[in-house]
């Protein structure tokens, strides 16, 4: 079964078949319901997770949280383990679904809102009632940090943050420190919650470099910033109107709680690698952590390509919009970027591994085809590039990458192919 939805329209060179084969092994080893059959496992009564072993006839009630794009899906394959083990459960995706074990909702993303901030209450309610002798499993992924969002001053307060952070190119982990210390839930704040119940926290990574404490902006994390820190974020940026409040640091609150790392990149990366070679490329790894800017990062990979390679990377460029109305995201503009300096043989494919490119496209690839189609249609790469208007163009070439909501996520990722 194939994630890319398109393969056969974006085919024509053997440097696309082979890239489009090395993305789907990415999207194979991130799948949601994988990571969970590979992380959660059953042996009598005894639940196996990440090394420790939980006597299930110990805990008097089992619920279960998510929260994130891959939460639904994630959930649901937390109940299959369970086998009608759990009694409640709660979660919000950024689409609607259905789950058996969990009440699921529909919440809004990138930014906060007031639905997001009701079903945020209704997880603080249950978990707030959590006794010791609860186990509570929690699926954290990318896209937690809007969704799961409390109390209501957090909601207004995360939509002026994102505005404000839209247009100052900082990095991911500068926003959730922010985040951290204007909400009640983040950082460490469920984990404060759900005290003294014992807690198994499965976290899918979408932070580059696997800053799992990042995801969600580490509701079960103890976490280790400061107001201080988040003030002087802020001010490094001249940003003012928050409110901050201190994270739980008391040791007792994460004594019981268990972070697994799932998933991160990191496996896609992995997977991307050992497809590459099996099609008879040398492969170059620039990183997991890259937060470039789209120029900077062709650079890179064109200095670290050469015949017969294959350059991948994982991250998120750092792209400042200083004009709306466009459409199109961060992989969309890297892959059109690559076409203002494309060398002969240069194929580059660049995609979101959550399926969504701020748009209903994951990314874009881009070769000497597209120039050519560019041209015929008299489309200006400069002009793209500057109203960031990236989607109009690859949909007008006949290269947006097609996969649907993947509800997995691990950052974006990139690749250069030299034949």
């Amino acid at each position: 079964m194939t994630v890319i939805h398109n393969t056969q329209a974006l085919g024509g060179t053997q440097a696309r078949t082979d890239a489009l084969a090395i993305a789907e092994a990415a999207y194979a080893a991130i799948d949601t319901g994988a990571v969970i059959r590979a992380q959660l496992w059953f042996d009598g009564n005894i639940l196996h997770a990440d090394g420790r072993a939980y006597d299930l006839s110990k805990y008097k009630r089992i619920r279960v949280f998510g929260f994130g794009k891959a939460s639904c899906l994630a959930i649901d394959e937390i109940g299959k383990v369970l086998q009608g083990r759990i009694e409640r459960g709660i979660a919000i995706d950024v689409r609607p679904g259905v789950c058996a074990v969990a009440d699921v909702w529909e919440g809004t993303h990138p930014k906060p809102s007031a639905g997001n901030v009701a079903v945020t209450e209704r997880i603080v309610s249950l978990s707030s009632e959590c006794e010791k002798d609860d186990l509570v499993i929690v699926a954290v992924s990318g896209g937690g940090s809007a969704l799961l969002c409390w109390p209501m001053d957090e909601c207004d307060q995360g939509t002026k943050l994102y505005d404000d952070f839209l247009h100052t190119g900082a990095t991911i982990e500068e926003m959730n420190t922010v985040r951290k210390h204007i909400s009640q839930v983040k950082g460490g704040g469920l984990a404060k919650i759900l005290y003294p119940a014992t807690v198994i926290a499965l976290v899918f990574c979408d932070v580059p470099g696997e800053h799992y404490e990042e995801v969600a902006s580490g509701p079960t994390y103890r976490d280790t910033t400061t107001v201080a820190d988040a003030q002087a974020i802020l001010d490094k940026y001249h940003l003012s109107g928050y409110t901050l409040s201190e994270t739980p640091k008391e040791e007792m609150y994460f004594e019981n709680v268990h972070n697994i790392p799932a998933i991160s990149n990191h496996g896609a990366l992995d997977a991307m690698q050992r497809e590459a070679e099996a099609r008879g490329y040398r492969v170059v790894r620039l990183g997991e952590a890259l937060y470039d800017e789209p120029a900077e990062l062709l650079a890179r990979m064109r200095e670290a390509s050469g015949q017969k390679t294959v350059v991948i990377a994982g991250g998120e460029p750092r792209l400042i919009v200083t004009k709306s109305g466009g459409k199109g995201g961060r992989c969309q503009y890297v892959a059109l970027a690559a076409l203002e300096g494309l060398r002969p043989h240069e194929t580059v494919l660049a995609f979101g591994s959550d399926g969504k490119d701020n748009s209903d496209a994951a990314g874009a690839i881009a070769d000497a085809g597209t120039a050519a189609r560019a041209a015929e249609l008299g489309l200006s790469i400069p002009d793209a590039l500057a109203s960031f208007d990236t989607y109009t163009f690859f949909e007008h070439t006949n290269d947006l990458l097609m996969t649907g909501p993947t509800d997995a996520n691990v950052s974006d990722l990139f690749m250069l192919i030299h034949e």
